[in-house]
């Protein structure tokens, strides 16, 4: 029976959340673990004036944390999914995912606009998000939508001090950190399909910590499980990064699974949508088919375009 466990985990108030809350989780399942969490800064936290795609991806995010357990600084690292890329160094593994909260996106407005059609003819959008870009921009063409990065709190302020009629935050960060009432309206997910992952956390460990992974598989909760592979597989056979404009929900229903995946350019002015359904037993062969749908309808050509322009 494993006796200790040391988190890395981001600085940033959402990010100890979340490792408070693992650490807590683990707790209830094993009763008398001694846990220390390990606050650490990342790049991706550290360089706020340029974006993601430029500097790296948000794997930048999580760099430090894997570097920490491979020296044996710390044994497991918390992390968004929504962070996570698919492609994990080679040595770790996703030990377990935790039962997701909301997957979905918010707005937050300065005068209660409650939803995207409801904003100004050429409205000011805050988002960094490519993904969140080119949903939006198919829909509403006239908003100008402009990068905004910094914790949520940070991003919040900007909204208050007039820099924009409305930013656009995962749901689930604002709920975690008891900012719910910033939330005046939701995009659907036939507007805004959520970033692989998102809403769910994940504990990220050395494929060699054999008692720390069968520490971790207590606070798997399986139907998340099953979702958040089959979107990254979804993500995997796209080869698509966390900077690219793609999405993919999957959700239960029924003991069937239901994944509906997107590829779009971040001007918005093409964008592709699939959905399949199946076992939920065959998530990833599920997220698999769904990505070969979307690149028989040439969403292959539309990534591709992306790293010509980078």
């Amino acid at each position: 029976m494993i006796r200790e466990l040391r988190i890395a985990t981001r600085q940033s108030r959402l990010a100890l959340w979340q490792a408070e809350y693992v650490a807590d989780t683990l707790r209830r399942a094993h009763p008398g673990i001694e846990i220390e969490v390990i606050p650490m800064s990342t790049r991706g936290d550290e360089v706020l004036d340029r974006s993601l795609a430029k500097i790296g991806g948000k794997g930048l995010f999580i760099k430090e944390l894997e570097v920490a357990m491979f020296e044996d600084r710390a044994d497991i690292a918390v992390h968004s999914m929504k962070d996570v890329p698919w492609d994990l160094p080679q040595g770790m593994v996703i030990g377990a995912v935790l039962q997701r909260a909301d997957p979905g996106d918010a707005l937050a407005s300065a005068g209660g606009i409650d939803a995207l059609d409801a904003l100004p003819e050429n409205a000011r959008v805050g988002t960094s998000s490519l993904r969140r870009q080119s949903q939006m921009r198919f829909l509403r063409p006239d908003l100008t939508i402009e990068p905004v990065r910094g914790n949520v709190e940070t991003r919040l302020r900007k909204l208050d001090e007039g820099d924009f009629h409305a930013i656009v935050l995962a749901a689930a960060g604002l709920k975690r950190l008891g900012l719910g009432e910033r939330i005046t309206g939701r995009l659907s997910y036939d507007e805004c399909l959520p970033a692989v992952g998102q809403g769910a956390i994940g504990i990220e460990c050395r494929e060699d910590k054999e008692e720390v992974r069968a520490a971790l598989k207590l606070v798997e909760h399986e139907g998340t499980r099953r979702c958040v592979d089959a979107e990254r597989s979804f993500a995997a056979t796209l080869k698509a990064s966390c900077e690219s404009p793609v999405a993919a929900y999957g959700e239960i229903r029924e003991n069937e699974m239901y994944l509906r995946g997107m590829v779009a350019t971040p001007d918005g002015g093409e964008l592709l949508r699939r959905e399949v359904r199946g076992s939920q037993s065959d998530a990833r062969r599920l997220g698999n088919d769904l990505a070969r749908g979307l690149l028989a309808d040439g969403a292959g050509a539309l990534l591709e375009s992306l790293k010509t322009e980078s």
